[in-house]
């Protein structure tokens, strides 16, 4: 069978010599007593025997997995372990307890995460998380010649860069590890870790809407890797040079699922104050998908509070941005009206060299905007800030021709509304006679 498709149902199934192996001295009498009254037994009966000697069993398992070899039996040990974790995952702080002191609990794990098969790599990168998660907040990570746990964590983070750029498994690789990751970012040495290996550009491609259950829960532990990450600044250095703002307020338009929208809008709130992020989420629409947001029935308290916070976060941003990138935001988003600054010549004396950046971009979207917009109001105000451009700008006419912006304004000569008409009239003048006479055509 192949090994990646084994299930722990049918590995549990085996019955494993455990007789042969005290024969030959690799397990103990008492390993064999404690192992015989634990194995193939009901998870009740199995609960007890945890709560009454844990720790012994903590460390049967441990010796075991250090001392036998034989596939088969590793396998078995490491499902029992696992399914003994997923029962409950508070079972964890058994393989801290004092009784273990001298063995190297996390030994056995690590070499297998690396030397195993897929299933019991698996396995190994799940009980190694909780185990590590669970350890004392003191704990001793200087036991002399033991695995430490700064060898865990950077072990592990190692194998789950490698899981999440070339998989073990083509379905289970990546989601275990992103799983994984998501408990572990919370560790101060595995976000300083990932970083330098390079991890966080191969979460950004995992940003994405998703509608399958399975997919959403993949994407929502993914902004859980980035809202942990968000908390530690060479974290945040990358997300700012990376596709991963965009990427998150594509997710928060289309998902409805309230722990994706909470913990991305988490992660909004964190970013918020740090570099550009402010004005990228400005640029990208943000105030208006929260205002949508914030009209909906969320049943979480914090997302409520986070989303009022940052509604007042970007209210402050749009105040500190400089006259031009507001009337930029007012471009980008088609939301033009007669601000004042469109009829204020220091506007246009001031920023109109601001035009020509990202190759004319606010030219070329005035110009889409008299395509496209079916609003009155944005059309005449387009037409306006296009034939003050022309006034403004010594290659205004030049410019404004080469972007095909005559033929457009002249189809609006014909329009039902007279602001519109109005302003296209002035902006052809402008186009047609060129700077030198357009003074003498003021509005």
């Amino acid at each position: 069978m192949d090994q990646a498709e084994l299930t722990t149902e049918q590995v549990l199934k085996r019955d494993i010599p455990w007789e042969t192996y005290m024969t030959t001295k690799l397990i103990t009498g008492t390993c064999l007593q404690l192992l015989r009254r634990y194995d193939k037994r009901s998870e009740s009966y199995r609960a007890q025997l945890l709560e009454d000697d844990g720790p012994a069993y903590a460390r049967i398992f441990v010796n075991i997995l250090r001392d036998i070899f034989k596939e088969e039996t590793v396998e078995y040990v490491v499902a029992l372990v696992d399914e003994m974790l997923t029962a409950n995952p508070k079972r964890a702080r058994l393989f801290h307890d004092e009784s273990l002191a001298n063995e190297d609990t996390y030994e056995p794990f690590l070499r297998l995460l690396w030397k195993g098969n897929w299933f019991i790599q698996e396995k190994c990168c799940r009980i190694l998380t909780l185990i590590v998660s669970a350890r004392p907040k003191k704990s001793d990570s200087s036991k002399r010649g033991f695995t430490t746990i700064d060898d865990v964590l950077k072990g592990l983070v190692e194998w789950l860069c490698v899981q999440l750029r070339k998989p073990s498994h083509p379905t289970r690789g990546i989601p275990t590890a992103i799983n994984c990751l998501s408990t572990l970012l919370k560790e101060p040495l595995v976000r300083s870790t990932f970083v330098r290996e390079d991890g966080v550009k191969l979460l950004v491609p995992l940003i994405s809407p998703a509608s399958t259950q399975q997919s959403i829960q993949l994407l929502y532990e993914t902004c859980l890797c980035i809202w942990l990450l968000s908390y530690y600044e060479p974290a945040i250095e990358y997300l700012a040079t990376s596709r991963a703002l965009p990427r998150l307020i594509d997710v928060v338009k289309c998902s409805t699922k309230e722990k994706v929208v909470g913990v991305v809008i988490l992660t909004f709130r964190n970013l918020l104050p740090k570099g550009t992020f402010g004005a990228q989420m400005v640029d990208l629409g943000l105030p208006q998908i929260v205002q949508s947001l914030k009209s909906q029935a969320w049943s979480d308290e914090d997302l409520l509070e986070a989303l009022n916070e940052l509604e007042e976060g970007l209210r402050d941003n749009i105040k500190r941005l400089s006259s031009f990138d507001k009337y930029k935001q007012e471009v980008l988003l088609g939301q033009l009206d007669w601000s004042p600054m469109h009829k204020d010549p220091i506007f246009w004396r001031e920023n109109i060299t601001h035009f020509e950046e990202n190759d004319f971009q606010i030219l070329r979207v005035l110009v889409t905007i008299l395509d496209t917009s079916s609003d009155a109001r944005a059309l005449a105000v387009a037409c306006y800030d296009l034939s003050q451009f022309i006034q403004y700008h010594p290659a205004g006419r030049v410019i404004l021709s080469d972007l095909k912006a005559k033929d457009r304004v002249m189809k609006l000569l014909n329009h039902e509304n007279a602001e519109v008409t109005k302003n296209a009239l002035l902006c052809s003048q402008r186009l047609f006679l060129g700077a030198k006479y357009a003074s003498f055509l003021q509005a």
